[in-house]
């Protein structure tokens, strides 16, 4: 990652060429046909995704989207690759964070999906961007039990990834999930060793949540579309506070995201990415500033 930049205008031409505002989910998203997780998604061996600073984005800004790409959810990916990823990533970019790298992350079901867990890599590049969103397997599994895996990308953030924003700066990641179900409640040692080669410890939700927490501000974006969801917001409401935001219509997703990335930015002093002064004797590489 770390040596493009999102273009728009490459973007939209890339877009009409490839036909993205009229063709099917089924048709863009590959691996829909075959039936399974593009082999670059597996977590499985994975050890870390890393959102390092280059030349070309010395301030890097890492952000981690969590997408339920279970039954009711599948539609999501469908409508960021044709107008809603652009309109994240440019009006970051024009909110005045610089260097956003973003990650995207398919969630299921791990105690009933094939593939629970599929993972991106940290990009900042429009091209880059979509061929992750695009190999994406839209499982539409998901089981009767009263919840999806978004603890699955508790876990990857906290345990999976590394940012020189957060070992250089200090500064957190942000992370976000979106979904309509309430969280799994656990995370057996066994469905990790299963997802990532290896694993010999439980947790609960709320253990993952305060491993992510050290590292990334968290966000739950509760998509209110039917009553089940309606209900499962109350519970992520109690979990969050304030970092659980409701939108009834899910084109919202890119402008919610964008929204919180832009106005943390403008509120953090310096801005997100940049250097706190009082970090100087700290950073090896000041050359960047």
């Amino acid at each position: 990652m770390g040596g493009t930049r999102y273009d728009l205008g490459a973007r939209d031409s890339r877009a009409k060429k490839a036909g993205y505002g009229f063709k099917s989910a089924g048709e863009i998203f590959i691996q829909n046909q075959i039936g399974m997780a593009h082999e670059s998604m597996n977590p499985n061996g994975i050890t870390f995704r890393e959102a390092r600073d280059s030349e070309v984005h010395p301030n890097t800004v890492p952000i981690i989207l969590g997408l339920d790409v279970t039954g009711s959810m599948g539609h999501i990916p469908h409508e960021l690759i044709k107008e809603g990823l652009p309109k994240l990533m440019g009006g970051i970019i024009q909110g005045g964070v610089a260097d956003p790298a973003l990650l995207f992350l398919g969630i299921g079901d791990h105690e009933c999906d094939r593939f629970p867990l599929q993972v991106g890599q940290f990009e900042s590049g429009d091209e880059e961007l979509d061929m992750w969103l695009t190999r994406t397997y839209i499982e539409s599994g998901g089981g009767g039990n009263a919840g999806e895996s978004y603890l699955l990308a508790w876990y990857f953030a906290a345990f999976h990834t590394k940012t020189d924003a957060f070992e250089k700066r200090g500064q957190k990641g942000l992370l976000f999930t979106v979904g309509d179900e309430p969280n799994l409640p656990t995370l057996p040692a066994s469905a990790i060793k299963e997802i990532m080669g290896s694993g010999q410890q439980t947790y609960t939700h709320l253990e993952l949540l305060k491993e992510a927490q050290k590292s990334y501000e968290v966000y739950h974006i509760s998509v209110l579309h039917s009553d089940q969801a309606v209900r499962a917001n109350v519970a992520w409401k109690e979990l969050l506070g304030q970092n659980c935001l409701s939108i009834e219509d899910h084109k919202e997703i890119p402008n919610v995201i964008k929204k919180i990335i832009c106005d943390k930015h403008k509120s953090s002093g310096l801005g997100l990415g940049t250097i706190p002064l009082d970090g100087l004797d700290n950073i090896d590489n000041i050359e960047m500033l």
